[in-house]
């Protein structure tokens, strides 16, 4: 996959190099209305079991095997991460996702996980 993919907060406000804005995210953003949002496509169906979100509970410690994990879960889920590539298409996109973990968190998993596809 060769489009560029940024990573947002989806509490961070909107901007037009954002792109389709796409929630990476199991459960709707607390407080959050769908105009303010502004997602394009909720891609709720690739998002790390709910089993795994808790397990990881965004420990630095448990990051690799977080991954190991949730890249199993998106191997199994075929129709589920070429829903996302068709949703993404040509891009620019921005994986949203709404934990305070900036950096090690599901959205920086799943691009990662697309790259490798590529």
């Amino acid at each position: 996959m060769k489009t560029k993919i940024g990573i947002k907060r989806v509490y961070d406000e909107p901007a037009p190099g954002d792109g389709k804005r796409i929630l990476v995210d199991r459960l709707w953003p607390r407080g959050l209305t769908k105009e303010k949002a502004r997602i394009d496509y909720w891609a709720k169906d690739i998002s790390p079991s709910n089993e795994l979100r808790k397990w990881y509970g965004h420990d630095p410690a448990k990051w690799d095997e977080f991954r190991k994990r949730y890249f199993a879960e998106l191997d199994r889920n075929a129709t589920g991460v070429d829903a996302l590539i068709e949703a993404v298409g040509k891009g620019p996109a921005s994986f949203v996702y709404s934990s305070t973990e900036r950096t090690i968190n599901n959205a920086e998993a799943l691009k990662l996980y697309l790259e490798r596809k590529k």
